[in-house]
This record gives structure tokens, C-alpha cells and sequence, in this order.
């Protein structure tokens, strides 16, 4: 056996082996939160390194205690599902219909310090979120947006709109310009360009920021605690989260039930967007 043929069947062993490695450590953690959300408490308290556990010892309080209502003894989180839902759909979608049009601007139009403000836009993020709390505090305070989660939802947009902008503007400057002047020749106008040439080539990138945005609101903790701590009916899920790990009388594995509730949406999204991700390549192939 020659070098070449050995170094190739060496690195082939160790890729699936790096992978596998990979696998497990990202897998596992997300495995134990599930068992333990599923196991009685006095069974984990017993044997609280067991990593496995059959379907005679599983149950479905801890998800009954975490979905059900507050009024029934529950957490609610049914009711912060729905919140989160509504915030951080509201800010994808928002999201969108201001970057598309502002990212195109960036990479098309031309106009002075065209090559630098597309930098600005990220300007925000050299402050941290800890340090623009304050002031927005205040501000959303005297307009009364304070509790709301209309309040929650600008917050968001201001927050993912520009690295939004900058990501997409990066993506629309691979598309070729040909395309659109075919398009103006056609009797397109801008918009209409926008709409029907460059949005379907796009479809990729547009995927992938709605996907960065979603998970931005979902997820996000600081600002949901700041404005909504004080209404409840509004919180997010990750407000019922925090109370849940800081509740003495909040058993682990309801915690690790409210945490699989938490982070299964994000997962089921993940996975279909994926799919999306790639027809979205696929038909701007097509459409090139």
C-alpha cells in the first residue's frame, strides 16, 4: 500500500470518527434534558445517572405541570408559547420587509459613502445590549409601550435589521446585474424587479435571516425581562423558563420539560428550513 491510497483511507476513518464524536456531544445534551423531563423525580433523585430509561418509567406530568393553565396549577406556558409566537413572527416578518428593500438599496443605488454605510449598520452592535437597556427603558416607559409586546417586537427590529441588511447586501451583490437590466428592458420597474428576478434568486439568504431573526425573539431574555416582567399575561417563554430554574419548589424535571418545550420549536424550524434552504437554491438556480 502506497502513501496516497493510506493517508486517504486514514483520513476517510478519522472524518467519521470526528463526525460521530461531533454527533454525540451535540446530541447528548439535548437526550438527557428530554430523559430527565420524562422520568419521575423520585426515580432521578434515586438514580440520577441513568441514561437510559424504559417506557415503564416515563411520564407526562412534568409537560402536563408545564403547558397547563396557572389557574389549574400549572406554569402556562401554553399562553407564552402563543406570545413568543406572536413576537418573534411579527419581528421576522417586519424584519424582512425593511431589510430586502434597504439591502437591495445598499448593493444597487448608487450614492455618496454607498461603500461605507452599509458598515454603519452595524454600528449598534458595538454597544452592548446591556448598555442601550437604560435609555430604552425610559424611553419606552413615557410612551407607554412599556408591558406590551408591540414595545417587545420594535426592540427586536431594531436589534436584527442591520446585521439583517449587511448579510443580505452581501448575498445581492452576487447576483448579477445582467439580470436586472434584462428585467428593466422588459419594462420591470425597481420594485418589480425586486420582486420577481432578485427576491426568488435570493430565496437562500431570505431563508436564512428569517431563520437568525426567529431565533433572535425566541431565544432573547434581557429585553423580554426588562419590559415585561411586570405583566405576566405578556411574558415570553424564556421569562417562564428563568422562573421555573429560580423556583425552589420547581422540581428538575419540570424544569427540563419547560426547557424541551422551549427549544423544540426552534428544532422542528431548523430542520424545515433547511428543506426550504435548498429548494430556495435549487429554483434561483433554475431561475439563473
Amino acid at each position: 500500500m502506497d502513501r496516497a491510497t493510506f493517508e486517504t483511507r486514514l483520513f476517510g476513518v478519522l472524518r467519521w470518527v470526528v463526525i460521530a464524536i461531533l454527533v454525540v456531544v451535540t446530541l447528548f445534551p439535548f437526550y438527557y434534558m428530554v430523559l430527565l423531563s420524562i422520568r419521575p423525580i423520585e426515580t432521578v433523585l434515586a438514580n440520577p445517572g441513568d441514561l437510559w430509561a424504559g417506557p415503564a418509567e416515563w411520564t407526562v406530568s412534568t409537560y402536563r405541570e408545564v403547558l397547563g393553565s396557572v389557574s389549574s396549577g400549572g406554569q402556562g406556558f401554553v399562553g407564552l408559547i402563543g406570545n413568543t409566537l406572536l413576537v418573534a413572527t411579527s419581528a421576522t416578518v417586519l424584519t424582512l420587509l425593511i431589510s430586502l428593500p434597504g439591502s437591495y438599496a445598499v448593493s444597487r443605488l448608487q450614492f455618496v459613502g454607498r461603500r461605507q454605510v452599509h458598515f454603519l449598520f452595524l454600528a449598534i452592535y458595538l454597544f452592548p445590549a446591556i448598555l442601550l437597556a437604560i435609555p430604552l427603558f425610559t424611553v419606552f416607559t413615557r410612551l407607554g409601550l412599556r408591558g406590551s409586546l408591540f414595545g417587545l417586537i420594535i426592540v427586536y427590529i431594531a436589534q436584527t435589521i442591520p446585521v439583517s441588511v449587511y448579510m443580505l447586501r452581501n448575498y445581492l451583490t452576487t447576483i448579477p446585474v445582467s439580470l436586472e437590466e434584462a428585467a428593466a428592458v422588459d419594462g420591470y420597474s425597481r420594485l418589480q424587479t425586486l420582486r420577481k428576478v432578485i427576491l426568488p434568486l435570493a430565496a437562500p439568504a431570505v431563508m436564512a435571516n428569517a431563520l437568525y431573526v426567529f431565533m433572535i425573539a425566541w431565544n432573547e431574555y434581557l429585553f423580554a425581562l426588562l419590559f415585561l416582567v411586570e405583566n405576566r399575561g405578556n411574558w415570553t417563554v424564556s421569562l417562564g423558563l428563568a422562573q421555573l430554574s429560580g423556583g425552589i419548589e420547581v422540581s428538575k424535571t419540570v424544569l427540563m420539560a419547560g426547557s424541551v418545550v422551549l427549544t423544540l420549536p426552534i428544532v422542528i424550524i431548523f430542520f424545515a428550513t433547511e428543506r426550504l434552504l435548498t429548494e430556495g437554491l435549487t429554483a434561483g438556480a433554475d431561475k439563473g
